[in-house]
This record gives C-alpha cells, structure tokens and sequence, in this order.
C-alpha cells in the first residue's frame, strides 16, 4: 500500500485483489496530480520569481551543448542584450553607441573572446557554423551599406539582437532568412 499526506489531506492507494500492485505508473500519476493541485494556488507567485528577462534559448543539439549561465557565449549575449536602445552609430564600438560589427565585437569582448571588428572580417576570420545555430553565433547578411556586409548575434530561439542602422537604436528582433553565412566566436577552427 502506498500513501502520501500532506496537512488536511491523505491519499491511499489499495491494491486490487489479483492485480499487481500500483507503485509504478498509478501511483506516479496519483502523486503528480496531488502535487499540481497543491501547487496551483501558489503558481502565479512561482511564475514571478522564476521570470528571466532573457528571451528562451534555442534547443541544443544534445544536452552538453547547452551553455552554461556563466559560458563566455551566455556572457556575450547578456551583454549585447544591455545594450538594447542605444543608438546606432557608424564605427561606434560603445559604450554610448554602436554600429553591427561593434555591437558583435563589444559583446565578444567583454566575454573575453578576441574577434575581428568589422562583419566581412568575423565572417572570414571565424569559424562557419555547420549545422543549428546556437547562443552567440554572428550572422552575417548582405547589404547596400558601406561595408556591404552586417552582422547580427543570435540571442535565442529566433532571436537576434542587432544595431541594424542609421536611426534605429539596437534591438532585439526576429531572425531574418537569407545571411550569407554564421559563424561561431570562440570555437576552433
């Protein structure tokens, strides 16, 4: 017979004659069920302390792949995240306005990763990402700009945060298909 209690309130599961008896499944089910009913009045509360501002990383490609709070890609994305609304200037590298490459190049930085400054010099001096993006990765699109080239660093699951240009602060936004490639600061050639 297996029981669960909690103050006011008592759970017994009876074997059934000729039946094996519940300890796995059933009362797996039972125990759950009596956990989320308790917990439900407090979830709001729970919710609250467990908010991170940080949008949702995307799902790894196996569980070791995921970087850790303090990783230097996890370090370089909290800090291109700080970076929200400041505004977009050309050749500016912070810490009161940024342009792409510098945003990307600031934020490596201060995670303690040495990468080349300018988009066209991360994309060619960086190792190529071969197969899911991850947290930190730079992508790097094609534009009509002076550089021709800009970058912008993945943040989470469809996520990029980017000082995309003239008159647009940086922002966190949605990842826009058709970069010319993605690269991986920190990882080996």
């Amino acid at each position: 017979m297996s029981r669960l209690s909690h103050p006011g309130l008592r759970v017994v599961a009876q074997p059934v004659p000729g039946r094996p008896a519940p300890g796995g499944g059933l009362a797996v089910l039972v125990a759950v069920t009596v956990l989320a009913a308790l917990a439900a009045p407090h979830a709001q509360a729970l919710r609250g302390l467990v908010a991170d501002p940080l949008p949702v990383i995307a799902a790894p490609e196996r569980p070791s792949a995921r970087p850790a709070l303090g990783s230097r890609p996890a370090r370089a994305v909290a800090f291109a995240l700080a970076q929200r609304s400041k505004p977009y200037r050309w050749g500016g590298e912070g810490p009161g306005a940024f342009d792409c490459s510098g945003l990307t190049w600031a934020a490596w930085r201060s995670a303690g990763v040495a990468i080349p400054r300018t988009a066209a010099g991360q994309l060619a001096g960086l190792p190529r990402v071969r197969g899911r993006l991850r947290l930190g990765d730079l992508v790097i699109y094609r534009t009509n700009g002076p550089s021709r080239r800009h970058v912008a660093m993945l943040v989470g699951r469809g996520r990029m945060v980017e000082a995309r240009g003239r008159g647009i602060p940086v922002r966190l936004t949605r990842l826009r298909g058709g970069w010319l490639g993605a690269v991986r600061p920190g990882a080996g050639p």
